[in-house]
């Protein structure tokens, strides 16, 4: 697993006017995470020295537990987006970043969303960054008036849930699980596929769409669920080796994928194998070994850096900040820090308010480095491209974007 430097969760990460190259610092491995040693945590950061008000931007997502990674790319994202933007010293504010660790789980999103609510500097939120702690807190963002723009929350349900400050970079799975069917369909040209979910609102709500397009191309669907948390999976990947499925979806995180990974590999299942967003993670590789991991592939609504020039300096700037490679929604963490920034600029006052900057969040129009930001009525992104990856020797490498591999079919 690779290390990533991080703070605790709950701390204002200090994000002043420093080069980066004075920011990369050392990390040493502390538990299933790491401590950072570089730009300090605690209340304070060296910014607040030049007499100007501070405002915060709040994280919210997995910093530490089974599935961390995707929230740490996230947090990292962010960090970078403030520390730029302090870096040029024209703000009436200084700017800084309040991480609430909710570790991915519904049960720990309410809690942690009061954390950044009962914060008066935290004037938007990045996150929550999984869809059950998002279910769990939306309610209470869109009583506080605080705008929460999450760069990788994708149950369909959640722009229909009435959480009037609640949007999202990233297109729902009901886009999702459409591309994902249609490319099995018509791509892979899998006339049966076996659909497996985490019993999470994420994994739910992606299979659920998975098989209502399935079920349209005339595609014969098998369905199972196994609880996030299995260690045994021998019987599920025994019943999905058996079923004769020429495809198999897993709508999950990469901590139960790549268990369940192995357990398809020791199965002799041969069919194409497949997962969404939460599993794409170099974690998934290191989980279920290089073996079994080897062809897997993934769909994302998400784009890496990759080596694409366009990206370089982004990259290069991540590197330095986080000592480690961009990830999983890492981009889109740093385009919706950059989306809840643009706002505070355009409001162009030390003492904006969670209301203003909540309205103008809804008439954005943003060119992001991803893509453009701009929101339907509901919260979701006026864009929906959604990407194919696989794993070829151990790297998970870009195929393409779903249409043009489902129209060159």
């Amino acid at each position: 697993m690779r290390t990533i430097n991080r703070v605790r969760a709950g701390a204002v990460i200090a994000a002043g006017v420093f080069a980066l190259s004075a920011c990369a610092g050392s990390s040493t491995k502390s538990g299933g995470g790491s401590t950072s040693s570089s730009t300090g945590s605690g209340s304070s950061t060296s910014a607040a020295n030049n007499g100007k008000p501070t405002l915060e931007i709040g994280v919210q997502g997995p910093l530490s537990g089974a599935n961390q990674a995707l929230g740490l790319n996230i947090d990292w994202g962010v960090k970078l987006a403030v520390q730029q933007e302090n870096a040029k010293g024209d703000l009436p504010f200084n700017l800084a970043v309040k991480e609430a660790d909710d570790q991915g789980l519904q049960n720990n999103g309410a809690d942690e969303a009061n954390l950044l609510i009962q914060d008066q500097k935290v004037m938007g939120v990045v996150g929550p960054a999984f869809s059950g702690p998002t279910a769990a807190a939306g309610a209470l963002y869109s009583t506080a008036n605080l705008v929460a723009i999450s760069p990788s929350a994708t149950a369909p349900k959640l722009t229909a849930s009435g959480f009037k400050t609640f949007y999202r970079v990233v297109a729902n799975d009901n886009i999702q699980g459409k591309a994902a069917a249609d490319y099995m369909a018509k791509a892979l040209k899998a006339s049966n596929v076996f659909v497996v979910d985490d019993k999470s609102q994420y994994g739910q709500g992606l299979s659920t769409a998975i098989v209502a397009e399935l079920k349209a191309d005339g595609v014969t669907v098998e369905t199972d669920s196994a609880q996030a948390g299995t260690q045994d999976y021998s019987q599920l990947a025994s019943k999905v080796a058996s079923s004769g499925a020429k495809a198999m979806y897993y709508a999950g995180y990469y901590a139960d994928g790549g268990v369940f990974a192995k357990a398809l590999k020791s199965a002799g299942y041969n069919g194409t194998m497949m997962s969404g967003d939460g599993s794409k993670d170099p974690n998934f590789i290191t989980t279920a070994g290089k073996d079994a991991a080897e062809g897997w592939q993934f769909t994302c609504a998400c784009l890496d850096a990759g080596t694409n020039p366009k990206y370089a300096a982004f990259v290069s700037a991540y590197k330095q900040l986080a000592n480690a490679e961009p990830g999983t929604y890492s981009i889109e963490g740093y385009d919706a820090a950059n989306t809840i920034i643009s706002v505070l600029k355009g409001l162009n006052t030390a003492t904006p308010t969670r209301q203003a900057v909540a309205d103008a969040v809804g008439k954005v129009d943003y060119q992001g480095l991803s893509k453009e930001v701009k929101f339907t009525s509901t919260g979701d992104i006026s864009t929906t491209a959604v990407y194919v990856y696989q794993i070829k020797s151990g790297v998970i490498t870009l195929l393409g974007d779903v249409n043009t591999l489902v129209g060159g079919s």
